[in-house]
């Protein structure tokens, strides 16, 4: 979609860190975590296994962090340049007919049908009012900000899951400790993200579940 050249830092941090994006984020690393704790026989495991598991899971969350930090930049990139694009297509066409065609992909299918000929000829005279955004579509310093918390949320946001096998000597303490901790987060991942749709509870409750089943279907696939 065609967005104006320059945006709030604020708008891009939040747009960053949206409700759906921020419990994505949260879901994937605990469901990475929970995958080596939970391979972990608490029975059997020495101080030397507890600290190869948490060696691997740090590593993995820190890998899984940086790469979705990076993956967020280009992703950012992409949507700008290709507002760019779309912006240089409207001002090309020839025709009011290929202005609006052009407008008209670039809108989300559930807004188009309510737009009249004459919504998309002001669209189409307010793009033509803008200046060029081909410099904006760069990334600044607030994207890479944005980039860093979405590490964050990855990395830091898993850590308590871990903590435990820190503070406790037995490895079962530990562990049950860390999956308490790993359920409770899934819940209130689930609880925050339902809050927006006005079922928080049903959406914790159903997180758990999910996350539970993810990290079966990764650990009976070898991960």
């Amino acid at each position: 979609m065609v967005t104006a050249p320059a945006k709030p830092e604020g708008n891009r941090l939040r747009n960053a860190l949206d409700p759906v994006s921020r419990s994505a984020e949260l879901l994937f690393g605990l469901i990475m975590v929970l995958t080596f704790t939970a391979s972990l026989n608490a029975a059997e495991a020495g101080r030397i296994e507890v600290r190869v598991m948490l060696i691997a899971a740090l590593g993995c969350n820190l890998a899984w962090g940086l790469i979705d930090a990076v993956m967020y930049l280009l992703s950012t990139r992409g949507e700008r340049a290709l507002a760019a694009r779309t912006l240089a297509e409207v001002r090309a066409a020839k025709t009011p007919e290929a202005a609006r065609s052009v407008i008209a992909g670039a809108l989300p299918p559930v807004i188009l049908p309510v737009l009249t000929t004459d919504d998309l000829d002001r669209i189409q005279a307010h793009l033509a009012s803008l200046p060029d955004i081909e410099p904006a579509s760069r990334l600044g310093t607030s994207d890479y900000r944005a980039a860093a918390m979405v590490f964050l949320l990855v990395f830091v946001g898993t850590l308590p899951v871990v903590i435990p096998f820190l503070f406790f000597r037995d490895p079962q303490v530990a562990l049950w400790i860390s999956h308490a901790v790993a359920i409770t987060l899934l819940f209130l991942t689930g609880w925050s993200l339902g809050g927006h749709w006005g079922r928080a509870w049903q959406v914790g409750i159903s997180m758990i579940g999910v996350g539970l089943v993810l990290v079966a279907v990764a650990l009976a696939l070898g991960g």
